[in-house]
């Protein structure tokens, strides 16, 4: 039997979800088409299913065509992991949007993949818990891109990465298969962990449609300091002080090398807590429950480090208007598109190969191009860095360019992403991170799933 001509699954699409969850044309093209093009979507059509049964529809349907699929998220991801050809669906959870259930006994909450991070952040803090993955694109990106790229951000340091947040999941197969696995239990060695299949695999292998989420207790103490340092040398010294000292508190410990320092706090834009001078700043947070003791505790380990050295000087917010100036200043990267054309990487790498990896690397950039500019800034305390390359070269330059960033990784046991994922755009330097062994075990779980290679094809790996 011949698959239907794509007019006819459409309109089959339409019959199963109506009229209004199946878009084409200018409804469509109003869509992104990525985090950086705002219009311009693609695709066939964009189906919006309201329920797990209605995506498992559309899923059957499109696996009996052999159609293509592409799931879309907030749109906020970075490496082209949502783009969608014409020949392909684009797949929106949007109409799954709902916080479905908090359970404060076992503190946990459930909700549809289509709920914007921000969302479950407020709602669960409204109820006096902490849903902690926090990044940038909280208002826009949803629970399930979180999932499916296995989101970081700005707390990873405490509480892990979005796969150590989530203890239940529910996804659709390819073809159609529901796959629930609704669990509250952090404790569940019961053969293969399936969930794992979803979490981090960008759509390749299911669709997200519900999840159950780890909820922690609420904290109602912070405190927040700006750093600076003279050498990169106290900047590890200090993280492990910290870490030692608190006793699990910190949160955060986000590091500005100075050129980025300077550019976001440039006249007209943040004011600077600390001098401009210092190679390295530092945003270091602690969470707790007692602002007197945890207070009292955070402000004496810096007091020890200034006294040792190990920091050159520092500033602790005194209330949360100033906490929040602090954060401002890690948080302003739309000053990056101040230096004009520029390309943007995530990489992990140890933290003591850091300084001389970015020295060499502003050495190299330098020697190609008069003139470019390197920006490096992140989580440091979790092994990430974002780093910003401008160069004179134009996008013909691109290549050469990830050559430089991404080329000595591999050589320290570093990864071409650290928490953006493949996608496309990263895909070519899939292997200098990953063996291929790993890369070939990849494919066939690929193949198995899904072996008309219709979900999300040609993403992070070929099948």
């Amino acid at each position: 039997m011949s698959a239907p001509p794509p007019t006819d699954l459409i309109a089959e699409l339409r019959r199963a979800l109506g009229e209004s969850a199946v878009l084409t044309g200018a409804a469509v093209a109003e869509r992104p088409a990525t985090q950086r093009q705002p219009t311009g979507c693609a695709a066939l059509a964009l189906v919006r299913p309201a329920t797990t049964d209605e995506l498992a529809t559309v899923m059957r349907l499109c696996h009996a065509a052999g159609q293509p699929v592409v799931p879309r998220g907030g749109m906020t991801g970075l490496v082209s992991g949502t783009q969608a050809q014409a020949n392909e669906i684009a797949l929106s959870l949007e109409r799954m949007n709902r916080v479905e259930e908090l359970d404060p006994v076992s503190q946990t909450i459930t909700v549809q993949a289509g709920v914007p991070l921000q969302a479950v952040q407020d709602y669960a803090a409204e109820r006096g818990f902490l849903f902690p993955l926090d990044l940038g694109a909280r208002g826009s990106c949803t629970i399930g891109g979180n999932i499916s790229t296995n989101a970081g951000g700005n707390k990873v340091i405490r509480y892990g990465m979005m796969r150590d947040m989530v203890l239940g999941l529910e996804a659709v197969l390819p073809d159609g298969t529901v796959v629930s696995s609704l669990f509250k239990i952090i404790k569940n060695n019961t053969g293969l962990d399936l969930k794992q299949l979803f979490i981090g695999t960008e759509g390749t292998l299911g669709i997200v449609t519900r999840a159950v989420l780890r909820l922690r207790p609420l904290p109602n103490a912070f405190t927040t300091a700006f750093l600076a340092f003279s050498n990169f040398a106290s900047v590890t010294r200090v993280l492990a002080e910290m870490q030692r000292a608190l006793g699990g508190a910190l949160s955060s410990y986000e590091v500005l090398w100075r050129d980025y320092y300077r550019l976001v706090t440039e006249a007209g834009r943040n004011a600077p807590p600390i001098s401009r001078e210092h190679p390295f700043v530092a945003l270091v947070e602690a969470e707790g429950n007692d602002a007197e003791s945890d207070g009292a505790r955070f402000q004496a380990t810096l007091e020890s480090c200034l006294e040792q050295g190990s920091i050159a000087d520092a500033v602790l917010a005194q209330s949360e208007t100033e906490r929040r100036a602090l954060w401002k200043i890690r948080d302003d990267v739309h000053y990056l598109r101040e230096i004009g054309p520029s390309f943007t990487f995530d990489v992990s790498l140890p933290i003591a190969a850091m300084d001389g990896y970015i020295a060499d690397l502003c050495a190299a950039a330098a020697g190609r191009w008069s003139g470019s500019q390197v920006h490096a800034f992140g989580h440091l305390g979790d092994g990430n860095l974002h780093v910003i390359v401008a160069c004179n070269g134009g996008p013909e330059a691109k290549q050469e360019v990830e050559n430089l960033v991404y080329g000595p990784l591999e050589a320290v046991r570093g990864s071409v992403s650290a928490e953006h994922g493949i996608g496309l755009d990263k895909k070519a330097y899939l292997s200098f991170s990953r063996s291929p062994a790993e890369i070939a075990l990849m494919a066939a779980v690929k193949r198995t799933l899904d072996p008309k290679n219709i979900l999300n094809p040609g993403k992070v790996f070929d099948a």
